[in-house]
């Protein structure tokens, strides 16, 4: 139903059940709590992808706050990649950003849980000579046939990782339908496979064309970077894995504890 200008009440519903508490006599900037309240809407749920928040004018008169301000919170979250504005529609929310617990578990597993709806395309199924720092992970002789997957995984329509893993031949049978049904270490543990432990090493790079193509960033774009060597409960390596984040959509949770 339209309103007085043009504008759309849809376009300004998502808003209506989110509360909002700004603290106008806090030294943070109005814009900067607003930001964070938006957010933390986006990232609890609240506020879903595709979410209309209507444009300035609407979300000014609804907070009571000036259009700058506004225009200020809502630039720094389009600049994270949760929101977008759209020309003739105003304000929606695109997605909410990826955070993961650095634990022993699967991206796959972790954005099932967090309800982000993950989907896989599997770019490569093969079975590979390892390379030398592959047989080194794997405890294998250079040269050795190992597996190679390397998937493409998106959630909201969005990609969010490329992810290339090696395991050792014979570990276990996988079918790349499978794999775009579900997640490796899901696939680890129903054959039986019980992992036990892993040594991971966290870096960040530029995006070569390859990647920035198929993650839909720009070339040069920041990239998390993630090495994993996972290790069953007898010791045994059973998966080898590079992969690749957008910073844009992702991050890594750490807690960390004083050594006593």
């Amino acid at each position: 139903m339209a309103t007085r200008g043009g504008r759309s009440r849809a376009a300004v519903s998502a808003l209506d059940p989110v509360p909002f508490a700004l603290d106008r006599t806090s030294p943070v900037p109005l814009y900067y709590q607003l930001a964070q309240q938006l957010e933390a809407a986006i990232e609890q749920g609240a506020l879903a992808p595709g979410d209309l928040l209507g444009n300035e004018v609407d979300l000014s008169t609804r907070l009571g706050l000036s259009r700058p301000t506004v225009r200020q919170a809502i630039q720094s979250l389009v600049d994270k990649g949760l929101l977008v504005r759209r020309r003739g529609v105003g304000t929606q929310v695109v997605h909410s950003q990826v955070r993961r617990p650095l634990e022993l578990s699967s991206l796959y597993d972790d954005l099932e849980a967090a309800g982000q709806g993950p989907a896989t395309q599997v770019v490569r199924n093969e079975r590979v000579p390892a390379p030398a720092d592959v047989a080194a992970a794997l405890g294998v002789p250079e040269g050795a046939e190992v597996v190679r997957l390397e998937r493409l995984r998106s959630t909201h329509g969005q990609p969010v990782a490329l992810l290339c893993n090696y395991l050792p031949a014979g570990l276990l049978e996988l079918d790349s339908a499978r794999l775009e049904s579900t997640g490796l270490y899901q696939l680890l543990r129903a054959s039986g496979i019980t992992l036990h432990s892993a040594r991971q090493t966290v870096g960040a790079r530029c995006a070569d064309a390859a990647e920035a193509a198929r993650l839909e960033e720009r070339e040069g774009a920041a990239l998390l970077t993630m090495r994993r060597t996972a290790y069953d409960d007898t010791g045994r390596p059973v998966e080898y894995g590079t992969h690749v984040y957008r910073a844009s959509r992702y991050s890594f949770d750490f807690q960390l504890l004083v050594r006593p």
